[in-house]
């Protein structure tokens, strides 16, 4: 098989071609909360703690010299990355527990022993048949006072 071939069986394997489904669509939603978290709860967030834009929020270590930049100790970016991380991070956590639920209802559900073919009957049939066959007779006893 050439290496060509067996790429072309990898790539369109089920579970190759569902994991770049995931991701394409892990991306998409990653952009989705940072709009969530950047342009709907940060900005009433930072009105309750006193109008404050969590983006500006930042140390100075080094003013800006020149042409060169200041470099900033950027936290208020930090803090909204960490808002994005737990919202995924939830509704990934919302997202598998619906699944485990929808699992373990299904697990739940009882599933009945199949029925023995016509060859299991009788074999159970004559096994049993052979137990008691097998069986030790009753030890006879002998009354003394009876005659024979």
């Amino acid at each position: 098989m050439s290496v060509l071939s067996e790429f072309k069986a990898f790539a369109v394997k089920g579970n190759v071609v569902d994991m770049a489904v995931g991701i394409i669509i892990g991306a998409a939603f990653g952009k989705i909360v940072s709009s969530f978290v950047g342009d709907v709860i940060m900005p009433p967030l930072g009105l309750l703690i006193g109008g404050v834009d969590f983006s500006d929020l930042a140390i100075t270590l080094r003013p800006a010299q020149g042409t060169a930049p200041a470099v900033l100790l950027a936290y208020g970016k930090f803090i909204q990355t960490v808002i994005d991380f737990i919202i995924v991070a939830f509704a990934i956590f919302m997202g598998v527990k619906a699944i485990n639920r929808l699992k373990r209802e299904e697990a739940k559900a009882p599933t009945l022993p199949p029925t023995p073919s016509k060859q299991e009957v009788l074999l159970s049939e004559i096994r049993d048949l052979l137990k008691e066959q097998n069986k030790p007779a009753a030890p006879v006893t002998v009354d003394p006072t009876r005659p024979l």
